[in-house]
């Protein structure tokens, strides 16, 4: 059975102050065992979760890393960094650092074998624009996007990955992708993993749903059973909600 995940993406969001309080609140709820927890935070407050987190089953992951493991990259971190600061888990090809940054295909496939290198389990986000949406290339550019992602590496190493379908049209926009958008476009993942893998890497892979998730429809997504779990964003800004929201989840499966 695969594992269910929770990922909370707060992006550029938080304070110091914050942080401390939600992480306050948060360990001390009874977090389901079966279930593993990854809290994707801004990296000045990467050393507060590893502080407050450790002994916890909550894991730390980062929202972004270099390829590189050092050089003159102003602005960037690696993965050893990464690792020195207790994260075990990165996002990598989130849609805002593919079209915000223009982070390509081979560039992310560098990150995530870089990643795995260091010990790091990457989360792979893939997912289609509105525009692709509605001239029908949903399965090609999920295709494409798992192939160049997971060129040259191996079955094991496919194996220790997490991904992350989000149709970029539903995120942040408070536009719901349908269940059976979530289970379909997640279906064609599975099948694109297995052409570069096999099937069973394919079916033992945790696949989670991302885009306007809410407490309120998290249920329905993981109703299905190829939806592995969650990557939130706005709704795991406060512990209190990403709470209920898990809890929820749970309740779905």
């Amino acid at each position: 059975m695969r594992k269910v995940v929770f990922g909370g993406n707060w992006k550029m969001h938080g304070t110091w102050k914050q942080t401390e309080e939600y992480l306050q609140h948060f360990v001390n709820c009874p977090l389901p065992v079966n279930s593993e927890i990854i809290l994707f935070v801004p990296f000045p407050y990467l050393s507060l979760m590893q502080k407050t987190l450790s002994g916890t089953q909550i894991r730390i992951g980062a929202q972004n890393m270099h390829s590189e493991d050092k050089g003159a990259f102003t602005g960037e971190v690696s993965a050893d960094m990464l690792v020195d600061m207790g994260c075990t888990h990165v996002l990598i090809g989130h849609s805002e650092r593919r079209s915000l940054f223009f982070e390509k295909g081979p560039f992310l496939n560098s990150k995530v074998k870089k990643a795995l290198t260091k010990g790091l389990t990457p989360m792979y986000c893939i997912g289609e624009t509105l525009a692709e949406r509605e001239s029908d290339k949903t399965v090609s550019v999920l295709q494409s996007q798992i192939r160049e992602g997971l060129e040259g590496l191996s079955q094991d190493d496919i194996a220790k990955m997490y991904f992350a379908y989000e149709p970029v049209w539903a995120i942040g926009t408070g536009v719901n992708a349908s269940e059976e958008d979530a289970r379909s476009g997640i279906a064609v993942v599975r099948e694109a993993i297995a052409s570069m893998s096999s099937s069973s890497v394919s079916q033992s892979v945790p696949i989670v749903y991302g885009g306007s998730v809410k407490t309120g429809n998290i249920a329905s997504y993981m109703a299905h059973k190829e939806v592995d779990g969650g990557l939130v964003g706005g709704a795991s800004l406060k512990a209190e909600d990403f709470y209920l929201l898990i809890q929820a989840g749970m309740q779905g499966r």
